[in-house]
């Protein structure tokens, strides 16, 4: 079986090499905002003339009036327009999900490119060859991207450090079947609680850096009144971009020791049993204190379960709260029930798994 992975580096551009990615990003954010704006014209259009026919703009419209345009890569522009027609798609198809809106300078700091024929490449272990980009961008391999690249996508984070995400196409290899089912709930105490009585602890980041965050924290909130009461525009003021490119430095390393603790507990679970039956949200009658909701990220690890699971030929079976509360009595709905509660997901998922 072969399946789409991407692997993450760091990378280390010169000030000309940034000045490209910072371009690349700029272009990429004008022709998606200025193709929204051109449909949402042409819509308006529409339903004036409903037996007139109209071109949907494309990249190349705006090249004459922006020859910027013409200095980046045009993969990247194209991905732009990509994503804005897929943007109305699920606007149309899904329901909850909001009219596609322009993107902001503060937000779009990214952009993907597609290896045609070899023109994305790592060379010596190193270096990274894009397209449009004369030069080499030096970069961190950790590990060797495994199959055929796809696409990359250069990215700039918010502590202002570069990385690209290389897309792969690889075979993936099923896991050995264990002949193993499991049920897992959230917990209070725990991060999950499974139906054998093993657990996950919640603890993702040391306190340390908890306890550094919100001092750092504190300083920027601090140059914040500093800046607003002598008058000075954020965007202006040094002191508070400096602290808040070190906050920003502070919440990536936490995010990186979640995302890498949820990995290591998603991969070890879809390892050891073949059905997996999950809680699909936290449940109302545990639901954990403010400060921990944001460190369980239950839904990336559901994310993570679910790729990983079709990956290895594992069963997934998402079970929905409501579900289980009509199963439980009153008694049974009190501290002590998680046990119990982990139990019944599993036998609710596997018969649910007979009925399909």
């Amino acid at each position: 079986m072969k399946a789409l992975k991407a692997y993450k580096y760091r990378l280390y551009p010169t000030s000309k090499q940034e000045e490209f990615i910072q371009k690349t990003f700029s272009c990429v954010r004008l022709v998606y905002n200025l193709m929204l704006q051109d449909r949402i014209d042409i819509y308006k259009e529409m339903r004036k003339n409903p037996q007139q026919t109209f071109k949907m703009p494309t990249p190349a419209k705006y090249k004459k009036q922006y020859p910027v345009l013409r200095e980046v890569d045009s993969l990247a522009l194209a991905n732009a327009q990509v994503y804005l027609d897929r943007a109305f798609k699920n606007f149309y198809r899904e329901k909850g999900m909001g009219f596609p809106k322009k993107k902001k300078k503060e937000t779009v700091h990214s952009y993907t490119t597609n290896n045609q024929h070899g023109t994305v490449k790592i060379l010596d272990n190193r270096y990274l060859k894009v397209p449009k980009l004369k030069s080499l961008i030096k970069m961190k391999v950790h590990r060797q991207p495994l199959g055929e690249i796809k696409s990359v996508t250069i990215s700039m984070s918010a502590s202002h450090n570069y990385y690209v995400s290389i897309l792969c196409e690889a075979p993936i290899e099923t896991k050995t079947k264990q002949q193993k089912m499991v049920g897992i709930c959230s917990s209070r105490e725990k991060f999950a609680l499974l139906s054998n009585g093993e657990s996950f602890e919640k603890s993702y980041c040391s306190k340390h850096l908890k306890q550094k965050l919100r001092q750092e924290e504190r300083k920027l909130n601090k140059r914040k009144m500093i800046a607003l009461e002598k008058g000075v525009d954020l965007s202006q003021a040094k002191n508070y971009q400096k602290q808040k490119i070190k906050v920003a430095k502070i919440r990536e390393k936490i995010a990186n020791q979640r995302t890498d603790i949820l990995n290591k507990i998603t991969t070890e679970l879809v390892s050891s049993y073949d059905v997996i039956c999950i809680e699909k949200a936290h449940h109302s009658n545990e639901r954990p204190p403010k400060h921990d909701r944001s460190e369980l990220a239950w839904s990336l690890f559901l994310a993570k379960l679910l790729y990983k699971a079709q990956w290895y030929g594992k069963e997934l079976i998402c079970i929905e709260s409501e579900e289980i509360e009509t199963e439980l009595s009153f008694s049974e709905s009190t501290e002590n029930s998680e046990y119990l509660r982990s139990q019944k997901i599993l036998e609710r998922g596997l018969s649910k798994r007979e009925t399909l």
